[in-house]
């Protein structure tokens, strides 16, 4: 249900901040109708990458998927309630990691590879819809006009599209660590898991929906079809290949991309903006610390490797809170008029 508030209800951010669908209730229900299509028709791969790609799958047992599950909901819960579109995958791959990391046994191959991913998706959509946003804007500029009633029918099926694309990927973060663990099978797993985040989406959504569609930036229908059908395209892709994908970032980064062709960098000093890259930094290591210390706590009891995860979530929350009085600190002598 966390997966449904934070990964996927923002894939139909963009349809509901273009205002194709001005009731945000409308919007999750139709996000929810695709998520349950594409976790049951095409959910199986990353199903398979995270309950045995990343550690062996003999280490999942039932006390491990729960340390997992625990970790990566707690870091979904805390984004959810502030309203940050943040990644399931990330915080899914960072608790079994963490595990890995305390059982010493990680297919680091593997995790690379998934890593490597995690940058140049959302990067590809950026520099893509940058381009498209460019060329849209030139075409306008000629007296081209994309404004027609059917536009926001097309802006809709893209949402619902990248909805489906969110099924495809981000259902398995779910339930592939109970697929590793043999409490269910893929089949099975993809339509508990399938039905619950779609139950998320529509109960818990909303706050979400408005960061993705309204706070980041503004844009046309047209803009939103450009990015919800890259999004959707590249995580569909990906979710072919078994590879969980960060659909968030992919979509966000999309939105951005879309604002810098249109406003050039400063959409990039937004604190919105910035809020988002320093928590999709930060949620992965959060999990995978949470996970480590449960493990070395419940199932280990070796209290002495505990002190490690815990300065990692401390230093962590120390600098960012560091970087926070370091930058109102300098706003606050720039609107002063003065000077260090």
């Amino acid at each position: 249900m966390n997966i449904g508030a934070s990964g996927a209800a923002a894939s139909m951010g963009v349809a509901y901040g273009a205002g194709a669908i001005s009731n945000a209730r409308y919007a999750l229900v139709i996000c929810a109708m695709g998520i349950l299509g594409g976790a049951v028709t095409g959910g199986g791969e990353v199903v398979k990458t995270i309950s045995s790609g990343i550690v062996p799958q003999h280490i999942m047992s039932i006390n491990i998927v729960l340390i997992i599950l625990v970790s990566a909901t707690s870091s979904l819960f805390l984004a959810n309630i502030i309203g940050i579109p943040l990644s399931t995958s990330e915080v899914t791959v960072g608790a079994v990691v963490g595990v890995g990391v305390a059982y010493q046994i990680l297919y680091v191959d593997s995790l690379m590879i998934i890593m490597m991913f995690w940058v140049l998706v959302p990067v590809t959509a950026l520099l893509f819809t940058w381009l498209l946003g460019k060329g849209l804007y030139a075409l306008q500029k000629k007296g081209y006009c994309f404004e027609y009633k059917w536009i926001a029918y097309i802006l809709i099926i893209a949402g619902f599209f990248e909805a489906f694309s969110a099924g495809m990927n981000n259902v398995a973060n779910a339930i592939g660590p109970l697929v590793g663990a043999g409490l269910l099978s893929v089949s099975k797993g993809i339509w508990v898991g399938g039905v619950f985040v779609a139950l998320g989406t529509v109960l818990l959504g909303k706050q979400v929906l408005e960061t993705n569609g309204k706070k980041i930036t503004q844009f046309t229908k047209m803009e939103g079809i450009l990015i919800s059908t890259t999004g959707a395209t590249l995580v569909l892709v990906s979710s072919l290949y078994g590879l969980p994908i960060p659909l968030t970032q992919v979509t966000s980064s999309s939105i951005i991309g879309i604002g810098m062709a249109k406003n050039g960098r400063e959409i990039l000093q937004k604190q919105i903006v910035k809020k988002i890259v320093k928590i999709w930094i930060v949620s992965p290591l959060i999990s995978l610390s949470i996970s480590y210390f449960l493990v070395k706590l419940i199932i280990d009891s070796d209290v002495y490797s505990i002190i490690v995860p815990l300065s990692v979530i401390v230093s962590t929350i120390a600098g960012i809170s560091l970087m926070k009085s370091i930058h109102e600190e300098r706003r606050s002598v720039h609107e002063d008029g003065g000077g260090i």
